[in-house]
C-alpha cells in the first residue's frame, strides 16, 4: 500500500482545501501549509538535481527554521533518507557521524556550514541557486519503507544511526499526541528540545502537521529568556521542556502568568524530580506531565496524563504501547514496586540501528525494545525511574538509584540541579558522589545538603561527597554526560 509521511504530513491539507492555513512561524516569517509544500517541492528539485538518489542518505546540520523542514519533508517524500545532526557538534564530532552514515550530500545553515563540511549552504532564501519550486511527484513509499535516521545522543561512545520508517510519525500521532495531549486544530506548539531531537521533532512538526495546527520554530539556541518572550509573543498552548529547562524557569523569577496561554507542559529527557515539578505547576499554574521515550520508541511510551499527574513518577503506559520489566535472567517482574529493566513494544519503534550488528541485537528483541532503563511499576500502574542500567550504584553491596538521591537533592532551596554518580574510591570500591548546580544568587554548603539529605534516606544512599559546579555536561539533547563526571571526578579534575 502506497505511503508517505510527507504527504500525509503536509499534501494532505492542502488537498483537503487547508492549505492557507498557518503551518509555520518563525519569528516575522509565517508559512501557509501551501507555502510549506511549494518548499518541499523546491528541495526536491534541488536533491534530483544533486542527483541524490532514492533510499541514498543527506545529512542535516541546519537552525530550527523552515529550510530544515523543507529539506527534511522534501526528502521523505523523494524517498531519500534525511539525517538530522545536532547543530551544537564540533567538526571533530560531526565528521565520523557523516561517514558513518555515508551521506551522498551534506545540507547546512550558512553558519554551520564550514564545520559540516556541507555541500548545500542555505542562507535563508538563497539556496545557492536551487530555486525550481515546480510540483515535484511522491516517491513510491510505503508505511515500512525506510523514512529517516536519527541519531543517538551519544552519553558514551559515538551515537548510532536509529532507523525509522515512513509510518513511524503518525504512529506517535495515534499515541501520545491523540490520546494524551488531545491535540486540536487550533493548538500552537513550541518546544525546548531542537528537531534534530526525537521529542523536538514530534512537538514542533508531527504533532501540528498531524491536524493542521501550528509549530513555533526557534532558531536561536533555547534560552529562558529567548523561550519566555517566545511565550509571550507567540501565546503557545502546547510547551515541550526538560527537566534542566524546568530549573531554569523557576529560577529567573518569571511571574505566575508568564505561560497563560500554555494549557499543557511537556518534560521528558531526563526523569522530572517531584519537587520540580510541585513548584512549576503551583507558580505557573500549568499541567506539566513527565514522560518518558527514547531515540529509538521516536516519542513518548509511558508518561503523566492530564489530571492524573503523579509528581516523581513518569506516569502511566500510554494507549497503543505495552511495557514490561525483566530482571537479570529475562524473567518478568510482576511484583509491585520491584525493580527490573523497562522493555517496551509499539508501533512507532525503530528497525534497528545503522551498521551496529550487536548493538541492534541486544536492544531490539523480536517486537521488544530494551530501554536500557531501571524502574518499578506500583499497584495502580504508575513508574518510577531508578537509573539507567549503566548508571545504578552499588554502595556497600546495594543497589543505589541516582534518580532518586537527585530528587532529594533538588528539593533543598540552593540547589538548582543534580547529578549523582558513581566513581570508584581508592580502593575500587564505588561511592555516591553528589555533582550539584547552585540556584542564582546561592551558595551551597556541602554539610548543609548532608544533613538535609540525612532526613530524607537511608545512610547506604547519601552522598558521600558533594562537588559544586557551575554547569553540568549534558549532550547536545539536554542528557546529563554522567560519564564525563565519573570521568573527571576519578582524574581528580572535580
Amino acid at each position: 500500500m502506497s505511503y508517505n509521511a510527507a504527504a500525509w504530513l503536509v499534501d494532505r491539507h492542502v488537498e483537503a482545501g487547508d492549505g492557507d492555513r498557518v503551518a509555520v512561524v518563525c519569528g516575522e516569517d509565517r508559512l501557509s501549509y501551501a507555502d510549506l509544500q511549494r518548499q518541499v517541492w523546491r528541495a526536491q528539485n534541488a536533491l534530483a538535481s544533486l542527483g541524490i538518489r532514492r533510499t541514498e542518505r543527506i545529512v542535516l546540520v541546519m537552525d530550527d527554521e523552515p529550510n530544515w523542514l523543507a529539506w527534511f519533508l522534501g526528502a521523505l517524500r523523494s524517498g531519500i533518507v534525511p539525517v538530522p545532526l545536532s547543530t551544537m557538534l564540533t567538526q571533530g564530532e560531526l565528521a565520523p557521524v557523516v561517514a558513518d552514515a555515508v551521506a551522498g550530500a551534506v545540507v547546512a545553515s550558512a553558519r554551520h556550514a564550514e564545520r559540516a563540511g556541507a555541500t548545500v549552504v542555505l542562507d535563508g532564501d538563497d539556496w545557492g541557486g536551487f530555486d525550481d519550486v515546480s510540483e515535484a511527484p511522491v516517491a513510491p513509499t510505503g508505511e515500512d519503507s525506510p523514512a529517516f535516521w536519527l541519531y543517538s545522543s551519544g552519553t558514551t561512545g559515538l551515537p548510532k544511526g536509529v532507523m525509522h520508517r515512513h509510518y513511524g510519525p503518525e504512529a506517535t500521532v495515534h499515541t501520545m499526541a491523540e490520546t494524551v495531549l488531545r491535540i486540536r486544530p487550533d493548538d500552537r506548539f513550541l518546544a525546548v528540545p531542537k528537531l534534530f531531537f526525537a521529542y523536538g521533532l514530534g512537538i514542533t512538526m508531527t504533532f501540528p502537521f498531524a491536524v493542521g495546527a501550528t509549530g513555533i520554530l526557534n532558531p536561536q539556541p533555547s534560552s529562558v529568556p529567548g523561550i519566555a518572550a517566545l511565550v509571550s509573543s507567540e501565546r503557545p498552548t502546547i510547551l515541550a521542556v526538560s527537566p534542566g529547562f524546568v530549573a531554569g524557569l523557576l529560577d529567573a523569577d518569571l511571574p505566575g502568568d508568564a505561560l497563560s496561554s500554555v494549557r499543557l507542559a511537556t518534560s521528558a529527557g531526563e526523569t522530572l524530580p517531584a519537587d520540580l515539578h510541585r513548584r512549576f505547576t503551583k507558580h505557573f499554574g500549568v499541567p506539566l506531565l513527565d514522560a518518558l521515550g527514547s531515540t529509538e520508541a521516536l516519542h513518548c511510551f509511558l508518561g503523566n496524563h492530564p489530571g492524573r499527574e503523579r509528581a516523581g513518577t513518569s506516569g502511566e503506559v500510554i494507549e497503543g504501547y505495552e511495557l514490561k520489566l525483566l530482571d537479570e535472567n529475562d524473567v518478568e517482574v510482576t511484583e509491585p514496586d520491584a525493580p527490573g529493566y523497562l522493555h517496551v513494544k509499539g508501533p512507532s519503534v525503530a528497525t534497528g540501528y545503522w551498521s551496529r550488528f550487536d548493538a541492534s541485537q541486544a536492544a531490539f528483541r523480536g517486537d521488544w525494545l530494551k530501554t536500557g532503563d531501571v524502574y518499578t511499576r506500583s499497584a495502580d500502574g504508575y513508574y518510577t525511574f531508578l537509573g539507567r542500567n549503566s548508571d545504578m550504584i552499588k554502595a556497600g553491596g546495594i543497589w543505589v538509584s541516582p534518580a532518586e538521591v537527585e530528587a532529594a537533592l533538588i528539593e533543598h532551596p540552593d540547589v538548582l540541579e543534580a547529578a549523582v554518580v558513581g566513581p570508584r574510591d581508592a580502593r575500587g570500591l564505588e561511592q555516591v558522589v553528589a555533582v550539584v548546580v547552585p540556584r542564582a544568587g546561592r551558595s551551597v554548603d556541602p554539610d548543609a545538603l548532608e544533613a538535609h539529605c540525612r532526613a530524607r534516606m537511608a545512610a547506604f544512599k547519601r552522598p558521600r561527597r558533594v562537588v559544586v559546579v557551575e554547569g553540568l555536561p549534558k549532550t547536545p539533547t539536554g542528557k546529563i554526560r554522567r560519564f564525563a563526571l565519573r570521568n573527571a571526578l576519578a582524574s581528580g579534575e572535580l
